[in-house]
């Protein structure tokens, strides 16, 4: 649960109010509209329900448009896929698509891929690589998966 609340703090401050004011709206049209008829506790409860459904889509709208941006992504296309796209489908393909998070260049700052070995923007190495291929390999390994060279202590030291 904790770590559902530190996601949703990416969710920019301005969507929290729009999120509650769709319902309140809702509200204040449900409970002034004129009526023949008392209201039920059936008309209520689904009056609560899509309330509830409402903020959450809202908020999950937030979410993306926050999270594509941390990812590097472009963030007002999926926000207008998840808006305009119906039955959540946007929502799912954004989740199922999305790219790794972006992390920082140790010697820069810049922001890279996690896949990147090296920085794009200055060249330093962000995680371990082979010195004769150049590709990604886990500190645990005595020679590389992809070319077979031997991998010493001293040619696989990281900047971190």
């Amino acid at each position: 649960m904790k770590s559902l609340f530190k996601e949703l703090r990416i969710v920019p401050l301005a969507i929290w109010p729009i999120g509650v004011l769709f319902p309140a709206i809702m509200c204040y049209f449900f409970i002034r509209a004129p009526r023949a008829w008392p209201i039920s506790r059936g008309e209520i409860a689904f009056f609560a329900y899509m309330s509830i459904l409402e903020f959450a889509w809202v908020i999950m709208v937030g979410y993306i448009y926050a999270d594509s941006r941390r990812r590097g992504m472009r963030h007002i296309m999926w926000t207008l896929l998840t808006i305009f796209i119906p039955f959540l489908t946007g929502a799912i393909l954004y989740f199922v698509l999305r790219d790794p998070i972006l992390v920082p260049c140790p010697k820069c700052a810049a922001r890279c891929r996690s896949t990147f070995v090296f920085c794009p923007k200055c060249g330093a190495e962000i995680s371990l690589a082979c010195p004769q291929c150049k590709r990604e390999v886990d500190p645990t390994w005595n020679s590389c998966a992809y070319c077979g060279k031997e991998l010493l202590p001293e040619t696989s030291e990281v900047a971190r």
